[in-house]
C-alpha cells in the first residue's frame, strides 16, 4: 500500500473546493416568546421548503419547579398531537458543590411506540435564575416515504443546582408529513423564554 503525501499545493486545492456556504446556512422562519404560556405551537413554517429544521431554545423558564420540557408532533396542522415516537435518552450531570457527577441512560425519558409527549430535558428549576437552553433538529419532516428523525441536546439548571446535559434522539414513526409541533412543560406553564425556528438551506 502506498502513502499519499499532500503538499502545500494539494492542501490549497482541497480548501478551494467549494465554499463553506455550500454546506448549508440557517434561514430564520419564526420566533415565539413565552409569557406564562400553557404551550408554544408551531403550526406554520414546517413544510417541504427545507430538508432540515432547527429549533433553538433560549432560557426556557418553567412556572413549576422540577417540571420537564417536552414536545409532540402533529400531522394535521396542529389539530392533534399524538404521533407515534420511539426514542432514546441519556444525560450527564454535575452539581455546584462538585460532590456528584453522573453519566446515565434515562429509561424514564425514552419512548417505545408511544403517542405520549417526548421529554427532552431533565427537571428544570423555577428559581429566577434557572432555565433550560439548547437545540433540536428535525430531518425531512415532509417526507411521505421515511420516518422523521430528530436529535436534541439541552442543558438544564435543575432544582438541586445541577447542570444536566440531556441528549435525546429518535423518530416519529409515521410516513405522513409532519407539519406542526407543540412544546410544553410537563406541569404548569412556560413562564418565559424564546423558541426560534430555522430552516437549513
Amino acid at each position: 500500500m502506498s502513502l499519499i503525501k499532500l503538499n502545500d499545493r494539494a492542501v490549497k486545492d482541497v480548501t478551494q473546493f467549494g465554499s463553506i456556504s455550500s454546506l448549508g446556512s440557517l434561514v430564520h422562519i419564526s420566533t415565539a416568546t413565552a409569557s406564562s404560556s400553557a404551550s408554544i405551537e408551531f403550526t406554520s413554517g414546517i413544510d417541504s421548503t427545507y430538508k432540515e429544521y432547527v429549533f433553538y431554545f433560549v432560557n426556557i423558564h418553567p412556572s413549576t419547579d422540577g417540571a420537564y420540557f417536552e414536545f409532540q408532533f402533529s400531522t394535521d396542522s396542529g389539530s392533534t398531537y399524538a404521533t407515534t415516537i420511539t426514542s432514546t435518552s441519556f444525560n450527564s450531570a454535575h452539581n455546584e458543590s462538585d460532590s456528584v457527577a453522573a453519566l446515565q441512560y434515562v429509561t424514564a425519558d425514552d419512548l417505545a411506540q408511544s403517542t405520549s409527549f417526548q421529554r427532552f430535558s431533565a427537571t428544570v428549576g423555577a428559581d429566577n435564575d434557572q432555565s433550560t437552553s439548547g437545540t433540536m433538529q428535525i430531518f425531512n419532516p415532509s417526507s411521505t416515504t421515511f420516518v422523521k428523525h430528530f436529535i436534541a441536546n439541552l442543558d438544564v439548571y435543575n432544582p438541586n443546582n445541577y447542570s444536566a446535559s440531556v441528549f435525546t434522539a429518535g423518530y416519529a414513526n409515521t410516513t405522513s408529513a409532519i407539519d406542526a409541533i407543540k412544546f410544553q412543560m410537563s406541569s404548569g406553564n412556560i413562564d418565559a423564554g424564546q423558541i426560534l425556528l430555522f430552516g437549513v438551506n
